[in-house]
């Protein structure tokens, strides 16, 4: 069993509402008076968690020197989805699918945002890749606000053989990248949909896009080139719900 140290009050709230039984061990800063860490101590109690008291220096090392509010956590993080579990899940769907696709996104800050835009969309799951980006980390969790949790990411070894794959089950693969002719918002998406975004610095790599079955882009308007890939990922999930009549 892996555990990752988990810190600060917001993490922590959100992993014991959806899952305290992942939750290891807590230590607490004695020194701290919060009114929100003592209702967390509270309900971390009435689960029967392993609640350490120690100082402040202790804590700053288990969170290396982060903002940890006076708590942090050994705690079992979610684990990712396989390519086995992603295509059991889209041969079962009995509705509009629609996946997120992210292509490379290493930064953790980005998927954990991209997560908890997908789990207030109500998306089917996160596809990542295998290499070069980021899984689930105690960053992502904190981030996401408890949507790693709920939200799935399945993860592949070969994005390209996955993005053939989603088309033989007729879900469309749509990527984002600046150089498209088309917009998002001129683009029919009430379809069976796998939304592509790339990497803010360097979009989707080029095999990726090739395997597109249409490129769409975000109209800029501005003297900014770029938004960052969750702020874009976010826009194009909900132009799709938009559609969708949600």
């Amino acid at each position: 069993m892996k555990l990752n140290k988990l810190f600060g009050i917001h993490a922590l709230q959100a992993a014991l509402d959806y899952s305290p039984e992942k939750i290891m061990q807590v230590w607490v800063d004695t020194q701290r008076q919060d009114k929100r860490l003592s209702s967390l101590l509270e309900q971390l109690a009435q689960h029967s968690i392993i609640i350490d008291n120690c100082n402040r220096k202790k804590l700053d090392r288990f969170a290396e020197g982060k903002n940890h509010q006076g708590i942090v956590a050994d705690v079992q993080l979610p684990e990712l989805h396989s390519e086995a579990q992603l295509k059991n899940l889209v041969q079962s769907l009995t509705t509009l699918p629609f996946f997120l696709i992210l292509d490379q996104v290493q930064d953790p800050h980005n998927l954990g945002a991209c997560l908890r835009t997908a789990d207030a969309a109500g998306i089917n799951g996160i596809i990542i890749t295998k290499d070069n980006a980021s899984g689930i980390t105690p960053t992502v969790c904190k981030v996401a606000s408890g949507a790693a949790e709920t939200m799935p990411v399945y993860q592949v070894t070969n994005l390209a053989r996955c993005l053939r794959w989603l088309k033989t089950e007729n879900i469309w693969v749509i990527g984002s990248t600046g150089d498209a002719k088309q917009t998002i918002f001129e683009t029919d998406l009430n379809i069976p949909l796998a939304l592509v975004m790339g990497t803010e610095s360097l979009g989707m790599r080029r095999l990726t896009a090739e395997h597109c079955d249409l490129l769409v882009k975000i109209p800029m308007v501005g003297q900014v080139e770029s938004l960052n890939v969750s702020v874009a990922a976010g826009i194009m999930i909900y132009e799709v719900l938009r559609q969708r009549g949600k």
